[in-house]
Order: structure tokens, then C-alpha cells, then sequence
């Protein structure tokens, strides 16, 4: 049992590591969310050893506050999409959330086999090359004011699509760890009840308050809206991995259907002192959970240096492809948009190493790269958007070719 003062003084260190953190990168220019990363690294076990692996094991309060942070995230990103203007994205979103799928695989798949990986052991492996991290980028595009933006819209639009195809990918390659093949109808059930779950609530959801929102102001409570809204966001995060879907996708969901009410500026800013308090523990517990002894040595350094390569370009690559109708300068965008991998890296390594499929050394390097990519993405894209200009609208879209 944890004891009550010794959480508080951890979150305390969590907090204010969060903040110095994200002074210290805005000084430099950089995102505030890689300086919270690196924080989380400095006081985690690698560095200060302020924060233990027990700590921010599943099921802590560390780990918890860090899941209700980013779930916030997501949602409050939710409140500023439209779903018209993903509707706009829609093609260029599927085209980048299928190749941001497939050339990852691809090219994870033959890295690992290479390595001397067995072939099904080499599609676990490249599993965690798949799922992008939208809770990172997510972060990077709020910080910057830069969600009105077409690119923004199809980075939100992919990486939803992009979170299915991971899921259905995952019980594929774990299913085969046990060498008894996969079942496609089964698979074929949870596509389509994946895809009904996000179809029925992000459609009928925004289209049902965009008929009727004054309902939230009956309670004479005056933060009722806030308060019924949230309840949404934890209802349906929590739906959401009953379709084996992750927790932020149902959160996003409901963001995007109270951004159809006449309330949803006043939901905004009343959401803001939520996010500075909570969403600052992911950050910090993402970076923590690396364990830089692990990788001490030349040999894994090399590994980790060609695997981080392989997920950037894999990624870059995919979307970049997936959005070249839009311009080379907005597909370099969103290719760069879809390539952290953050907790969802973590969370597959995990599987991995529970399995049996990974070594200790696999595992760490994977972890490292998860962590890596969302740390390098944030400065890249936040120069590539400055670069990019004003915010296209996104009524002004192109036709998708072909």
C-alpha cells in the first residue's frame, strides 16, 4: 500500500520537474513536451532515482494520473476538431494512417529478421513500429496553436485509422506466439465493431449536439457543461477499450462531439487549468520509463541508433506518401506528425518481454526508441510548422489523387 505522504512528495517532484523542464525547452526554443520528456528521464531510474520502476509500474497512482493526463489531452484536442473538417481530410487521412502502417511493418518486419529473428518473433518485433503516439504530437500541435491547420486535421484523422490497423496487427502477431495461427473471423468481428464504435459515436454523437446542446445548461450547477462533458470523456475512454481501441481515441471522440455545441469556447478555457495540472505527469512518466544502463554498451547503441532511424523514416516515409496531395511541404508535415511512437512503443515492448519474445537488451532498446522518436519529433515539427506559415483552412483541401 502506498503511503499518503510519500505519493504527495512524489508528485510534488513530478510536478516541478514538469515545469522546470518545460521552462528550460521554451527558453531554447523547443516544445515545452521535450523538456517535460527529459525531465522524466533525469528523475527517473536512469539518473536521480527519484522515481523507482515500482512507482510507475500499472495500477500506481503515478501511472494513473499519467493516463487521465493524456486522456485530457486528447480530449481537450477533441474540442478544437470539427468533424466536417476531418471530413475534408478524410481521404489523404485513411492513405496516410494505411502507409504509415504498412512501411513501418515492412521495414521492421526485415530488421528484426535480419537481426536473427525467427519470422513470426520478427512480426512482433515490428509491431512497435506500427502505433503512432497522437498524445505526443497532439501536444505539439496545441502548444503551437496549430490544430486549425489541414495538416493537423489529417495527422488527428490517420492516427485514429492508424490505431486500428495497429490493434488488429497486435492480435495477429500475438496469436501467432502461441502457434496456433490467428482466427480472421474473429479479427473481422473486431474491425467491424471497432469501426462501428467510432462511426456511430463520433458521427451520431457531433451530429445529435449539433442539433441540440442547450440540455447542458438545465443543471443550475454553473460549471454543469464541464462537468457532463468530462463525464463523457470517461465513459467513452473507457468504451473504447472495450473495443480493444485505445483509451485517448474515446476521449478524442468526445471532444470532438461537445466542439458541436454553442459551448464550446466557454469548454475550452474551462478545461485549461485541468491540462496544465494533470497532462504534465505523462510526459514525465514516458520519459521516465527508460532505462539508460540497459543500453551502456557500443553493440546496443549501434542497434539503437539503426532501429530509431528505421521508425523515423519508416513513418516519414508512409506519410509523406499518403499526403503528397497536399504538397511536399505539408506531407513532410504530416510525416513527421505520425512518427512518435511514445507509450504505445512502451506498451507493446511490454507484451514483448512478457512473452518471452524479447531480451531484456530487445526490450530496453525498443523502450528507447519509443521514447527517442517522441523526443526528437516535437522540435522537428515545430520547425517544419513555423517554416510551413500561416494555417491553411482546411475548406481549401485538395482532392486526394487517385
Amino acid at each position: 500500500m502506498h503511503h499518503a505522504g510519500d505519493i504527495l512528495l512524489t508528485l510534488f517532484i513530478v510536478f516541478v520537474a514538469a515545469q522546470i523542464g518545460s521552462e528550460i525547452a521554451q527558453r531554447l526554443k523547443l516544445p515545452g513536451v521535450v523538456g517535460e520528456i527529459a525531465a522524466g528521464c533525469v528523475i527517473g531510474p536512469s539518473v536521480l532515482g527519484w522515481i523507482v520502476p515500482d512507482q510507475i509500474a500499472a495500477g500506481t497512482p503515478l501511472d494513473v494520473l499519467a493516463e487521465i493526463g493524456v486522456v485530457l489531452l486528447l480530449f481537450s484536442v477533441g474540442l478544437e476538431t470539427r468533424l466536417e473538417d476531418l471530413k475534408k481530410v478524410g481521404k489523404v487521412a485513411f492513405l496516410v494512417g494505411v502507409l504509415g502502417v504498412i512501411v513501418p511493418f515492412g521495414m521492421g518486419s526485415l530488421w528484426a529478421h535480419g537481426s536473427g529473428f525467427d519470422w513470426s518473433r520478427s512480426l512482433f518485433v515490428a509491431a512497435a513500429f506500427v502505433a503512432t503516439s497522437a498524445g505526443i504530437t497532439a501536444r505539439v500541435l496545441q502548444e503551437l496553436g496549430a490544430l486549425q491547420r489541414v495538416e493537423s486535421k489529417v495527422i488527428l484523422g490517420a492516427a485514429v485509422i492508424d490505431d486500428i490497423l495497429a490493434m488488429l496487427l497486435l492480435g495477429v502477431v500475438v496469436s501467432l506466439q502461441g502457434g496456433e495461427g490467428f482466427d480472421p473471423i474473429h479479427l473481422l468481428t473486431v474491425l467491424v465493431g471497432a469501426i462501428g464504435f467510432i462511426a456511430v459515436i463520433g458521427i451520431g454523437g457531433a451530429r445529435v449536439m449539433r442539433w441540440n446542446s442547450s440540455w447542458l445548461d438545465k443543471p443550475q450547477h454553473p460549471q454543469s457543461a464541464l462537468a457532463i462533458v468530462l463525464a463523457l470523456c470517461l465513459g467513452l475512454a473507457y468504451v473504447s477499450t472495450r473495443f480493444g481501441l485505445a483509451a485517448i481515441i474515446g476521449a478524442f471522440l468526445a471532444g470532438m462531439i461537445a466542439s458541436e455545441t454553442r459551448q464550446q469556447h466557454t469548454l475550452e478555457k474551462q478545461t485549461q487549468p485541468l491540462l496544465a495540472l494533470l497532462t504534465p505527469f505523462f510526459f514525465v512518466i514516458t520519459g521516465s520509463k527508460i532505462d539508460l544502463h540497459l543500453l551502456a554498451n557500443a553493440e546496443t547503441e549501434i542497434m539503437l541508433l539503426v532501429v530509431t532511424l528505421i521508425a523515423i523514416a519508416s513513418k516519414l516515409i508512409g506519410g509523406f506518401l499518403g499526403a503528397l496531395s497536399l504538397g511536399r511541404r505539408s506531407a513532410t508535415i504530416v510525416g513527421f506528425g505520425m512518427v512518435p511512437r511514445g507509450e504505445v512503443g512502451v506498451v507493446i515492448a511490454s507484451l514483448g518481454l512478457t512473452a518471452g519474445v524479447f531480451t531484456d537488451r530487445i526490450y530496453a532498446i525498443i523502450v528507447a526508441m519509443s521514447l527517442l522518436t517522441a523526443m526528437i519529433t516535437p522540435p522537428v515539427l515545430a520547425w517544419l510548422l513555423r517554416r510551413g506559415g500561416a494555417a491553411q483552412n482546411p475548406i481549401e483541401v485538395p482532392e486526394a489523387k487517385g
